[in-house]
């Protein structure tokens, strides 16, 4: 099933704790897992920034919210407990909490009126609120951050598609440099400089040692690439006695070309244009930082040291 959002934690969490009991957060967590029957792929799924897990995070803002409106209480760190107004709220056999139901607490409508207190600059910014949105404050950054990269990499492949093919051969260059191939920019120009020879159209180190090398293949293409040109790519790599291969188009492969590439002895790696802008991005080519944006939690320890 899919990462539940924090509303639809905010019951079970709740009910976790009406024993009275201490529950340690990092405890629940894992009593929630199972709860949601959660596959391992969807338990270890992190957060854009890498930060935490999406699950950890979730429960974390459900508990947040319900200390907020006076439901749960921490007695010491990493722990919570359920209080009396939480007690009776589970007495009244609710069908789902969710912000509506926190409403009804003046702590939680006190704490609402905390968030809203914006400088002119974020009153500018459309981030949903928990009124009428299902995410958490880190859901919404990467809902944001996502929406703002997809569109940057559509900027960066039509740019890369409108761009002369020898401007394309020096974005490849970069590229493997910025990712730690080829050693000195320079060395890989040189190596990637060569016109196309048997289905090459250079070779570049794949480390700085030249321990082994790379052959490269780059197609500045609109249509598919298909199956024929990934066997004529392989058989030079064959009469090179090469092993490893990177073809990159700025178009797409089709599904045979990507099969044939999977069952052949060579280890050919297929980047189409798709892949190729979201290298880009993530290696800073073509592309340039205009903000940065620091998320910030409150050290515990420094507290616990008072």
């Amino acid at each position: 099933m899919a990462i539940p959002d924090y509303q639809t934690l905010l019951l079970p969490v709740l009910k976790l704790a009406a024993d009275g009991e201490e529950h340690k957060f990092s405890q629940a967590v894992e009593e929630l897992t199972e709860e949601f029957n959660l596959s391992t792929e969807e338990r270890n799924e992190l957060l854009p920034s890498g930060s935490q897990a999406v699950f950890n995070n979730r429960v974390g803002w459900a508990r947040t919210y319900l200390k907020q409106a006076g439901l749960l209480a921490s007695p010491k760190r990493g722990f919570f407990t359920i209080t009396q107004l939480g007690t009776e709220l589970l007495a009244a056999n609710p069908a789902k909490i969710d912000i509506s139901v926190l409403e009804r607490y003046p702590e939680f409508i006190e704490f609402k009126n905390r968030k809203k207190e914006k400088s002119e600059y974020e009153s500018q910014l459309e981030i949903p609120t928990e009124q009428d949105s299902t995410l958490t404050p880190e859901d919404s950054l990467a809902s944001a951050y996502n929406q703002l990269r997809l569109a940057l990499e559509s900027e960066v492949l039509s740019s890369v598609k409108k761009a002369s093919p020898s401007f394309f051969e020096r974005l490849v260059v970069d590229l493997l440099v910025k990712m730690g191939y080829g050693g000195s920019r320079q060395d890989a120009g040189k190596a990637l400089g060569k016109s196309g020879d048997g289905g090459i159209d250079g070779t570049i180190n794949e480390d700085r040692l030249g321990l082994d090398v790379i052959y490269i293949q780059a197609k500045r293409w609109e249509g598919p690439v298909g199956r024929p040109e990934i066997q004529k790519f392989a058989g030079a790599l064959q009469g090179q006695r090469a092993r490893k291969g990177v073809f990159i188009t700025t178009s797409s492969f089709t599904k045979e070309a990507i099969e044939y590439a999977s069952l052949i002895e060579s280890k050919i790696i297929l980047i189409d244009g798709e892949h190729l802008s979201r290298l880009m991005v993530e290696h800073n080519v073509g592309v340039s930082t205009v903000g940065r944006y620091e998320v910030k939690k409150l050290d515990s320890d420094y507290f616990d040291n008072e």
